[in-house]
């Protein structure tokens, strides 16, 4: 997969949320802004 671009859309997907639900991106259609954030190094010694 390509780096995302700053105001590309981003692909669906589907993750556990803090509380074990599994949640899509489409969910979340249609409501206000949505911020997706990355952090590549948790849970590393870093």
């Amino acid at each position: 997969m390509d780096k995302p671009v700053i105001g590309e859309i981003a692909p669906d997907f589907q993750a556990k949320s803090t509380n074990e639900e599994m949640i899509s991106l489409k969910d979340f259609k249609g409501k206000s802004n949505v911020i997706l954030f990355f952090y590549p190094k948790d849970n590393t010694p870093g």
